[in-house]
Parts: C-alpha cells; structure tokens; sequence
C-alpha cells in the first residue's frame, strides 16, 4: 500500500516514456495497459513459481496474470486533495528567474507527498499583493471581533 510519507523527487534527464516497466510490490496498486487500463492490487510478484504478476480487483474477485518486464503496468495516481507550504525557505533562482515554495501535497488516500510549487517574479509579486490584502481583511474582521 502507499506509505504515509512519499518523498520522491523527480528523476533528471530521465523521461518516462509509454513502454516505461512499473515493477509495483506487493499490496500496490497497479494499473494495466493490456486489460484496458483494468486496477488491482498486486497479490502475487514475478518469481521462480510464477513468471508474472497476479493481480485482483480491489475488493476481491476477478483475478488476472500480468507480464514479469512491468511493461504493460502503470502506478495508480491518487488524487491529491489539497496543498500546503511547508515551514522552510522560499528559494529564489536568479539564472532561471523563479521562486520555489516547498509545499506538501495531501493525496485522497492520506499519504503525503513533497514538491514544489515553482513562480515567476510577476507571480510572487501577485501573490504579495493578494496575501497583503488577506491579512488586512483578518485584522478587520478581528477588530469587529468577528
């Protein structure tokens, strides 16, 4: 199953492409590509006794037999139900002219995962208006004792 706490940072130079393997672990998720695009959880793994993987519907019943090379196999994306911005430093990259935010996005299932949430210089100007005009809005409303 997914772990609570994903720290996985993308792979440079590395593209994922279509015939990409997924070598998922036992308990996983997996999407398969040759039952059009069907979802189980990995019951059984490629061994010496099984030259596949053994997939079932969630939820039991329905079981099918995948290639051992992952290749027809793809990670189930759980939705991510919000963000937020971690508590460290905001980075900013002068060559590539960017702002980085270290964030933590909280997928549907509730694992967490880090990113970062990349602005321009016209977006964190942007932001630095709209985030001033929020905490005036707060120290109204906390006068009015609302």
């Amino acid at each position: 199953m997914a772990e609570q706490s994903s720290k996985q940072l993308p792979t440079r130079g590395a593209d994922l492409s279509a015939g990409d393997p997924f070598h998922p672990r036992l308990g996983d998720l997996a999407l398969d590509l040759a039952k059009s695009g069907q979802i189980g959880v990995v019951v059984d793994l490629p061994s010496d006794n099984a030259k596949s993987y053994h997939l079932r519907l969630p939820g039991g019943g329905g079981d099918w037999r995948a290639n051992a090379d992952g290749t027809t196999l793809r990670p189930v994306v759980v939705p991510i139900a919000h963000v937020t911005p971690q508590r460290r430093d905001v980075i900013y990259d002068h060559r590539a002219k960017q702002a980085a935010l270290p964030v933590t996005a909280h997928h549907e299932d509730g694992s967490t995962s880090e990113s970062l949430l990349i602005l321009t210089p016209a977006q964190v100007e942007l932001y630095h208006m709209q985030l001033e005009q929020l905490i005036e809005r707060r120290k109204k409303a906390q006068e009015r004792g609302q």
